[in-house]
């Protein structure tokens, strides 16, 4: 954050006597520990934390620069072993790997790494695939219409405390429809549904509209995402009419800030790496309206080399309308 920020409290001249808001959020340290998640050794919270700088003389704007992590300052944030990483992350497949030496070089079971990317133990893996790996032993729940924490707990055999504990959910009833939620020491039942159902509902070509505007940075991955990228502060976009579910800042498991949005059929739709978000829980949203800005991404590539300013957009129940577009395409709102 910008040494001189502090400058600058609400109501303080500029120059041609313009006023500069500066949000108390800041100042509090307290609000900065509410979502106590993802620490360094610092007990310093990551959060996606824009820089603050002033634009047009009469405003403070933020803007989260590109950050690029190398292998000493990932070990110095997460602990230095793969056991106190906290975040899910992907990792793309090298020369030589196999799926026995990527569980153990994160310090997580086979099953853990085979049912949280829909593989069997007979399943290969070959050069350049992405897998989804956990930060602890368990499974990932995608949560669809009717699912409580308590059942959640009893289908993959874990302790709903620790659900509860390990997602920062504020209490048993804070979960919606397509949350990913880690089940911490769980084990997938033997007869059990894949991660992302294929039978998702068929929607018209109109019935989504392009969340933002940029650069297809990262094609399909993690659970039907696509990345879009383009610079920190590029508007966000509901790209149909719902209801806003969540909205949630920090690092989130590697996501930052991040919007969900429920539509009609139980489809829900994700957004994240948010800079600023100008919605909240509860509020209805029309196809077009503005939602967030783009932030940045805080490292969480395998290889901990941040891929800049982008939004992470997920649909749940749906096909992903940016999945036809392949990396490089620029698509545009116009």
């Amino acid at each position: 954050m910008c040494s001189s920020c502090n400058n600058f409290a609400a109501g303080a001249g500029l120059d041609g006597g313009h006023v500069a808001l500066f949000n108390s959020f800041f100042e509090n340290v307290a609000n900065l520990n509410e979502d106590r998640l993802f620490y360094g050794q610092d007990d310093s919270i990551r959060l996606e934390t824009p820089d603050l700088k002033i634009v047009g003389d009469n405003f403070i704007g933020g803007i989260a620069a590109p950050q690029i992590l190398s292998t000493k300052v990932l070990g110095d944030v997460f602990g230095g072993s793969p056991q106190s990483r906290k975040e899910i992350i992907e990792y793309s497949v090298q020369p030589g790997d196999t799926l026995q030496s990527v569980a153990a070089a994160n310090g997580i079971s086979i099953n853990t790494l085979l049912w949280a990317n829909d593989l069997s133990s007979s399943s290969t893996i070959k050069v350049g695939q992405s897998l989804v790996i956990l930060p602890v032993d368990g499974v990932l729940h995608i949560v669809k219409s009717g699912d409580t924490l308590s059942g959640i707990s009893q289908i993959y055999k874990s302790d709903s405390e620790d659900i509860l504990a390990y997602n920062s959910l504020a209490n048993r009833d804070d979960i919606y429809i397509g949350d990913i939620l880690l089940v911490p020491g769980g084990a997938m039942p033997k007869k059990a549904a894949p991660i992302i159902n294929n039978n998702q509902v068929p929607l018209a070509d109109n019935f989504f509209i392009y969340p933002t505007s940029g650069r297809v940075s990262q094609g399909l991955h993690y659970y039907n995402a696509v990345d879009v990228a383009n610079k920190c502060g590029t508007q966000v976009y509901a790209v149909a009419s719902g209801v806003v579910q969540r909205v949630k800042y920090g690092y989130n498991y590697g996501g930052g800030n991040h919007v969900t949005i429920l539509h009609s059929n139980g489809i829900v739709t994700y957004y994240g790496h948010l800079m600023t978000i100008f919605v909240k829980s509860g509020d209805k949203v029309n196809v077009g309206d503005r939602i967030a800005l783009i932030g940045g991404d805080t490292g969480t590539a395998g290889d901990g080399i941040s891929t800049g300013c982008h939004l992470h957009f997920q649909v749940m129940g749906a096909k992903n309308p940016l999945a036809r577009y392949a990396v490089g395409t620029t698509i545009s709102l116009k």
